[in-house]
């Protein structure tokens, strides 16, 4: 039976992270030590100030200064950490492609080949090598025939232990997790070693019925599948959203009354200008490629209509902007609230504020942006990765300020694009009153009760209101 003395995790992003720290803090005998060859994020993690870590989750920050040096250690020594670790996490970035066979649907796994052969060329002793990042189905083979074939004669186990982390709540999917999903060589006594050893690295704190074990393949269609089906209740409740909208039906009450079916459930029904983050699109899209590279193409076209409601409904909610406006939004000032794909975190992947805003620009809006937690460089960098504007451009018409009201001030139009707590708490009346022009409000998250003209004093639109 393997005793797991060392954990590395290659990669400190919003997985890597959050999940090593919380292994930290649960298993207090084990050291683990995540490395990144981003310089500046590791100086981030090893910050006095514990309120500067890179990752913003609630509770994050109290759980690294509880194990940080104690035996939770941030470091840019890859080299080192390979060498001594017992078990290696890959956590690294597996975005969709940009280039070649698969472009715009499969997942980049370079940097996942790249872990690998690093791990090859430094391994001297057996190695659990544990797959954290989201992989299309077979990667573990791909990750074994490099490890098997490269390296210097070091037995190693290849496992997937894919996350099912909701950024915002990651801590607490951490630490209450409904399950943990490790695959494995399930056939073979070294591979039936090597789940346990993982299972009892989990076992600290999660109860054993939690943890589920099954062979690799499931393990890494299982993630794929699960953000799936989250993503096609977001579309489906959205596609709904719009036929209220003509109806004159309310999505809330409809998506009320469908969620009290016990079949069905109320997670996951609250319209909105879309999803966004880094898993939901990248894995839909991967199942849609891995689909269709089985020849399966109706099946590969059912998913594929998740990504285009999704994108529909984000230039609809512009275009609502525009047509409201009077069909123009040359000059006119747009305050967009919130700039991270969701609550309760700083990632803007995907996040349906980026399309938006460059959707107004196209139309030559002036742009006013606020978030609680995105940096105004993170911003730009959003908008420029898109490459429809310049850098010139983006910086002379997309102004952040540090404060709602500061957006909102002599503002044509707000949009609310996150559902921060705060903007809930905001006095919208004398918003109006005091700081807007023309004054229309554009909820794009529902955060806010339907109220008519005369209640607020302005246009309010909502989606599927």
């Amino acid at each position: 039976m393997s005793t797991i003395k060392n954990i590395c995790c290659i990669g400190a992003g919003y997985v890597g992270g959050p999940t090593m720290a919380v292994i930290a803090q649960k298993c207090p005998e084990i050291n683990v030590t995540v490395v990144d060859i981003n310089k500046s994020r590791i100086a981030a993690w090893n910050d006095e100030d514990v309120e500067n870590i890179p990752i913003y989750e609630p509770g994050l920050s109290d759980i690294v200064k509880e194990a940080r040096g104690r035996n939770l250690f941030f470091s840019t020594d890859v080299d080192g950490a390979i060498d001594k670790a017992d078990m290696i996490f890959i956590s690294v970035n597996t975005p969709t492609k940009t280039y070649g066979i698969g472009k715009g649907m499969a997942a980049d796994l370079k940097f996942i080949e790249l872990c690998a052969r690093q791990i090859a060329r430094v391994s001297k002793n057996d190695k659990i090598v544990v797959e954290k990042s989201t992989l299309p189905v077979r990667t573990a083979e791909a990750l074994r025939n490099i490890l098997d074939n490269t390296g210097n004669g070091v037995n190693y186990q290849i496992l997937s232990n894919p996350e099912f982390l909701a950024e915002g709540t990651a801590v607490q999917d951490l630490q209450n997790p409904d399950r943990i999903l490790i695959g494995g060589d399930i056939d073979t006594e070294r591979g039936l070693d090597a789940v346990q050893a993982l299972v009892d690295v989990y076992a600290h704190w999660v109860p054993e019925a939690n943890i589920l074990t099954t062979n690799v393949w499931s393990s890494e269609l299982s993630k794929l599948t699960a953000n799936a089906f989250l993503a096609q209740r977001i579309s489906s409740i959205n596609a709904m959203s719009e036929l209220c909208e003509k109806t004159g039906a309310d999505v809330n009450e409809v998506a009320k009354a469908v969620g009290m079916d016990s079949r069905i459930g109320p997670k996951f029904l609250q319209s909105s200008v879309g999803f966004g983050g880094s898993c939901f699109q990248k894995d839909i899209l991967n199942l849609v490629y891995i689909s269709k590279s089985f020849g399966l193409n109706e099946v590969a076209d059912y998913w594929e209509q998740v990504i285009i409601m999704n994108d529909h409904q984000k230039r609809r909610f512009a275009a609502k902007i525009v047509k409201t406006l009077y069909n123009t939004v040359s000059g006119k000032k747009i305050a967009i609230l919130g700039w991270a794909f969701k609550k309760d975190t700083n990632d803007t992947r995907e996040s349906a504020a980026i399309y938006v805003t460059d959707y107004l620009l196209n139309e030559q809006a002036d742009i006013i942006v606020y978030d609680p937690k995105v940096k105004k460089e993170q911003i730009y960098a959003d908008l420029e990765y898109l490459g429809t504007h310049s850098s010139e451009e983006i910086r002379e018409r997309v102004k952040v300020v540090h404060a709602a009201q500061d957006a909102c001030k002599d503002s044509h139009a707000v949009a609310i694009l996150t559902e921060w707590d705060e903007f809930k708490e905001l006095d919208w009346q004398e918003i109006y009153i005091e700081m807007l022009k023309p004054a229309f409000l554009f909820d794009g998250r529902r955060l806010l009760n339907r109220k008519t003209k005369e209640d607020f004093g302005f246009e309010f639109y909502a989606i599927g209101s």
